[in-house]
């Protein structure tokens, strides 16, 4: 059934949401959409089973992808849709990312053991098999093994941003971002400007940067948007001639709080934002 609702901006068990790709495209049919963008975290890996699955359900699947970039020391997300999940260039900076993601995996463990944690990159695959090891996983497993209270309190005090913990990881430039995208023939978009919390200023910056290369659109709507957040945004497509985009932001049991197509209740991408970006 098509209906003209669509969400942009979806994570499933391929990096750290908690719905399989399977899953998520049932979910999607339940939530009464009519498409949605499997955009992942550095990684391409649930695509292919999204696709079979949204095949079989008659629901449309964009391949997608969220790459995280680093902007001003601040990390910054770039969203691709409609891109070529095989495409060597993105897979083999894909692989490299893995790479350089366990090396940082390896020396948070370290810091979380002399912390006093029993974790280890075995425990951590027996109880997420099958998922891109994240600081989302850690702060599970630190919470099901008793040692911390809150999902909040494993980032807040030990693996957040500049925390103890913390161990910063290899990322590309924004402009680079998007040209990787493009190499995979993929529109690349400016995901959640708003969480930047960079000034006016600075953010059209990296808006001008990012359309130098070719920036695509930007994301309009998004799940923690405020109506003048929304306003602002908009504003700034007009500004750069960017097309407009939105998602939810979906990661399941992860971020509860958020509604796959709904955000926490109010979130509406229309499928006419599919169409312009196409």
């Amino acid at each position: 059934m098509h209906t003209d609702k669509i969400d942009l901006h979806v994570h499933s068990t391929a990096s750290d949401g908690t719905y399989t790709p399977t899953e998520l495209v049932y979910a999607a049919q339940n939530a009464g959409l009519s498409a949605f963008a499997l955009t992942d975290h550095d990684t391409v890996d649930g695509i292919a089973e999204a696709k079979a699955a949204a095949q079989d359900a008659g629901i449309e699947l964009i391949p997608g992808v969220e790459l995280s970039c680093e902007y001003q020391e601040k990390e910054i997300h770039i969203v691709g849709l409609f891109l070529d999940e095989k495409n060597t260039q993105l897979l083999n900076h894909l692989a490299k990312f893995r790479e350089n993601r366990g090396n940082r995996n390896q020396k948070m463990y370290q810091k979380l053991q002399e912390e006093g944690f029993d974790i280890t990159e075995e425990a951590l695959r027996q109880q997420f098999p099958d998922a891109v090891l994240t600081r989302a996983h850690v702060a599970k497993f630190l919470l099901e093994h008793g040692y911390i209270k809150s999902i909040a309190e494993a980032f807040e005090h030990y693996i957040g941003d500049g925390c103890r913990c913390y161990v910063p990881r290899e990322k590309i430039s924004p402009p680079d971002g998007v040209r990787l995208i493009h190499a995979a023939g993929g529109k690349a978009v400016l995901a959640h400007p708003i969480l930047y919390h960079l000034s006016d200023a600075c953010l059209r910056e990296l808006i001008a940067d990012c359309t130098a290369c070719g920036l695509d659109g930007i994301e309009a709507y998004y799940s923690t948007y405020q109506p003048n957040d929304e306003r602002y945004i908009k504003q700034l497509a007009k500004a750069y001639h960017l097309k407009l985009s939105g998602g939810s932001d979906f990661h399941g049991d992860n971020k509860p709080h958020i509604r796959l197509g709904f955000g926490t209740g109010k979130l509406c991408v229309p499928y006419t934002l599919l169409d312009d970006l196409r």
